[in-house]
């Protein structure tokens, strides 16, 4: 694999985000309307928490102490009653653990305490919220909610050694034996409806919790070799758009790869492969995308999962993807995107 210099377009995405800037720590998520006209134009939650993602993802973070008090300020005031943040396209516990996850990045918390998760805190409360996810139809939206709770729960210092202890013993337990993600509870009898990349990318939010917690996974050799046949097959596997955008799946995909081989030596070396092979075509979509037009890199919330797939693979394939600036992916400091 050749060397590429990333410097480029991590200049492009800085451009990107301060096109968003509305004022100091308030930005809009999107630039123009879609067809339907349902986004929520101006200062938006996802907008103003990306921008801080991506910001400090490349090394542009604000350092100054009243500007930063700003972006907090701004984030904070989004904050509900109920102690969730809301966003239409969201569910407000992601967009609670998102907002949360953000606003850690200045060393700060959610002004209120998130009242409306703290009934979680109870064992059997959670295992209902786990139960009722949609395992069958759409386990990767529904881990949203499974993932976010741990993180909105942890950050606002609500969450205690013993429930914590207890989340991550459910995920032992319900660990799939064939496939090493999670796919369903097991006392539960669920048809798999959905497509197997679905449930890669649902595994993908409960593992960045588990990095994050250092916490072992059950079954890391079943998790390589489920992300090496879905990224061979095509048909089956990884759908044909993937890497064609900037998005999440790209860097759910990776994430499961690389986190997994930190804990075994299975298939190093087809790992790498499999790695190398998807970035020469993933970059070549940044080095073409059209920065002014692109859907994808305008709007700040996928442009940061396609920032996070970018940091993830610097790090990994070392040397090869090069920047003035290295890129740090925020899921090293704390969880959730």
């Amino acid at each position: 694999m050749k060397t590429y210099d990333i410097t480029p377009i991590i200049e492009n995405i800085h451009k990107t985000v301060e096109s968003h800037r509305v004022e100091t720590g308030a930005y809009a998520r999107w630039l123009w309307q879609n067809e339907k006209g349902d986004r929520e134009m101006g200062p938006n939650p996802y907008g103003c928490a990306d921008a801080a993602n991506i910001l400090y993802s490349i090394g542009a973070f604000p350092r100054d102490p009243g500007e930063r008090a700003a972006w907090v300020r701004v984030l904070q005031e989004m904050q509900g009653e109920d102690g969730q943040f809301h966003e239409r396209t969201h569910h407000p516990i992601h967009t609670t653990a998102h907002c949360a996850a953000a606003l850690e990045l200045f060393d700060a918390s959610p002004a209120r305490p998130c009242t409306a998760l703290l009934p979680y805190l109870e064992y059997e409360n959670f295992k209902g919220l786990m139960d009722g996810l949609n395992w069958s139809g759409n386990p990767w939206s529904d881990s949203h909610k499974g993932a976010g709770v741990y993180v909105a729960l942890n950050l606002c210092g609500a969450a205690t050694r013993k429930w914590n202890d207890d989340y991550f013993a459910w995920f032992w337990d319900n660990t799939d034996p064939e496939t090493g993600m999670w796919m369903q509870p097991r006392d539960l009898k669920v048809e798999r409806r959905a497509p197997i990349y679905y449930y890669m990318a649902g595994t993908f939010h409960y593992l960045f919790n588990h990095e994050y917690a250092h916490m072992p996974l059950r079954f890391p050799e079943k998790m390589i070799d489920s992300c090496i046949a879905m990224y061979d097959d095509r048909e089956t596997g990884l759908p044909k758009s993937f890497g064609t955008s900037s998005n999440f799946l790209e860097i759910d995909w990776i994430f499961c790869l690389t986190r997994a081989q930190r804990q075994t030596p299975h298939r190093y070396w087809e790992v790498r492969e499999r790695l190398e092979d998807f970035t020469e075509h993933y970059l070549d979509f940044w080095y073409h995308v059209d920065w002014s037009k692109n859907e994808s890199v305008n709007d700040l919330h996928t442009l940061f999962g396609g920032v996070c797939g970018l940091a993830e693979l610097q790090q990994t394939l070392r040397g090869k993807l090069t920047s003035d600036v290295p890129l740090k992916l925020v899921l090293d400091r704390r969880p959730f995107i």
